[in-house]
């Protein structure tokens, strides 16, 4: 089976920090503290890649 990246349905927002989590193995709570870590570090340049990350990745269930 093809392991892929997709949105999370755990989701507190998108969808995007847990559905990095699951194709990591990781816990989505860890995903989160490390993006928010990295939104603190890089000058809160995280709040400009969430969204376009939330474009980017598939949703798990295709709408017809």
């Amino acid at each position: 089976m093809e392991k892929r990246l997709t949105l999370s349905d755990q989701r507190v927002l998108g969808g995007v920090c847990g559905g990095i989590a699951e194709y990591f193995g990781i816990d989505p709570t860890i995903m989160r503290v490390v993006y928010a870590a990295l939104t603190i570090c890089t000058a809160f340049c995280g709040i400009i890649l969430y969204p376009i990350l939330y474009w980017i990745i598939p949703s798990k269930f295709k709408i017809v």
